[in-house]
């Protein structure tokens, strides 16, 4: 692979780019709900003293188990819990949840019945977070036990979550409360013990003192709530903590997330493989324009959905993900960027809601921030992002990523493995490999209509700070810095169209 660009010094720097660095005994890398829905609950059946769950979405109505014969009938996360409060009268159970979203409980009429019954267990605390500014969202996706095992990744315990890596046409547990099936879905999360856990607990103890007014009990006498059967990723690492949040009365505003984007783009020296729902930063465009320009860039591979969850968001996120690639392929003369969307056997396009990050096998960045400006400057998020030059440790991210990228494609690692090899290039080996049936597609770079072009070029609905929203569109702009900023970085022309 390409070299240039970076060096060796850690990239994870506190109080710039993440909030802090502990040690994890443990971590496990999880793909897809399928599975984290399975090990999420074995954990909470090990807790013995606080289940913390903050999310954007909970929906009460889903079954976290779906491999037993009758599942749809049976046991969803609501009377899981309900049970499990029944079960053990000492444990806490403290669920907090992007007020906004919860509109959507409206529509769910089992899960208002189901909040009443949480209502009546002591056990249970169920708040609403408006610790935000209008416009925008608590998006993190953060499970605590006992403040001793935490979960930091991109999944919901909602619908249209769970799959399995197989990503099947037909699957019947595929299915939304309603009975209605949904198509294939990505997702990636991390779980971890130890020091990193401890980090994680207290981000989310803060979480709920804003949100709440409250503050939650410290958990001194801590018990191993690990699940069983399921294996570490790692053992031994340190994992770096990363936030977003905008300025909200007296808390200022926290950009960790966007710093560690646009410092693990400049520290490349070989590759960046990214999985993400979403790509429209102006910045992280700027970014990878710049090293696209070097004489010898890093290849970036970005795999991303065929198109975004929904019609409005379809209209402002593609079409700005397709004007920055188009920005970007006019420094890219060797084409060592491409962005690429996955499909079944059948061609139906698989959803992509992962937020994964590895930069030379030595950084794997896994989170629940979007390459989008909502997530680099006004939704709460939170990463996870392990940086080693340990052989074992680097081994392993090496081996994360052929499995994901082998996942997509449908081959086995060890073929992805030695096309990488031969070719010496992550991106020559996905294009010879690519074909019929399960695969990868490029993204179709045509030109988007003028209204989705309008949308996006202005950013209506993806501001870089909470008071874009009342911005003038004349201050507004996907490309309003970008020729000067870009110019100045390299020495040269960015080529934009603007």
């Amino acid at each position: 692979m390409a070299g240039g660009g970076g060096d060796a010094k850690s990239v994870l720097q506190p109080g710039s780019n993440c909030l802090d660095i502990a040690h994890a005994g443990r971590v496990s890398v999880i793909v897809d709900a399928a599975d984290y829905f399975h090990h999420v609950r074995q954990a909470m059946l090990n807790a013995e003293h606080r289940i913390l769950l903050i999310g954007w979405d909970f929906d009460t109505r889903i079954p976290l188990e779906r491999t037993r014969p009758g599942w749809e009938h049976g046991e969803t996360l609501g009377s899981f819990l309900l049970a499990l409060s029944r079960r053990k009268p000492r444990l806490a159970i403290d669920i907090l949840k992007w007020d906004v979203g919860a509109v959507k409980m409206l529509f769910r009429g089992a899960a208002l019945v189901t909040l009443i019954r949480w209502a009546m267990r002591r056990q249970i605390t169920f708040k609403l977070d408006s610790a935000h500014p209008p416009g925008c969202s608590h998006h993190q996706k953060i499970v605590i036990i006992d403040g001793a095992l935490a979960v930091c990744g991109g999944i919901d315990m909602t619908g249209d979550r769970w799959d399995t890596p197989e990503h099947r046409d037909e699957e019947p547990r595929r299915r939304r409360p309603n009975g209605k099936h949904y198509g294939p879905w990505h997702d990636v999360t991390m779980m971890m013990d130890g020091e990193a856990a401890e980090a994680v607990s207290k981000l989310g103890h803060d979480r709920w003192a804003l949100a709440t007014g409250r503050d939650l009990k410290p958990i001194s006498d801590r018990a191993d709530p690990w699940p069983d059967g399921l294996e570490p990723t790692f053992t031994d690492v340190d994992v770096a903590l990363s936030r977003t949040r905008a300025l909200y009365e007296d808390c200022p505003e926290i950009r960790e997330i966007e710093a560690l984007y646009l410092d693990l783009i400049a520290s490349a020296k070989r590759f960046i493989y990214a999985e993400n729902q979403y790509f429209t930063s102006r910045k992280i465009g700027e970014a990878i324009a710049k090293r696209m320009a070097e004489p010898d860039p890093p290849e970036i591979v970005l795999i991303g959905p065929l198109q975004a969850d929904g019609w409005l968001e379809q209209v402002a996120m593609d079409a700005a993900r397709v004007r920055l690639a188009q920005a970007i392929g006019k420094s890219d003369a060797g084409r060592r960027f491409r962005i690429y969307t996955p499909a079944t056997a059948g061609g139906q396009p698989i959803y992509v809601h992962a937020k994964l990050m590895i930069v030379d096998d030595r950084v794997l960045r896994i989170g629940s921030s979007n390459m989008n400006n909502r997530s680099l400057g006004l939704d709460s998020e939170c990463d996870a992002t392990i940086e080693s030059d340990d052989a074992e440790t680097r081994a392993t991210i090496a081996a994360l990523r052929l499995r994901l990228l082998a996942e997509h494609l449908d081959v086995p690692v060890e073929a992805l493995a030695g096309e990488i090899e031969a070719k010496g290039s992550m991106i020559a080996a996905i294009e010879a490999l690519r074909g019929d049936g399960k695969t990868l597609n490029p993204l179709d770079l045509s030109a988007p209509g003028e209204v989705e072009t309008f949308i996006a070029d202005n950013e209506l609905l993806d501001p870089e700070h909470a008071d874009g929203f009342f911005e003038p569109l004349s201050q507004r702009g996907l490309f309003r810095r970008w020729r000067a900023r870009f110019r100045q970085a390299s020495g040269r022309k960015s080529g934009t169209d603007r």
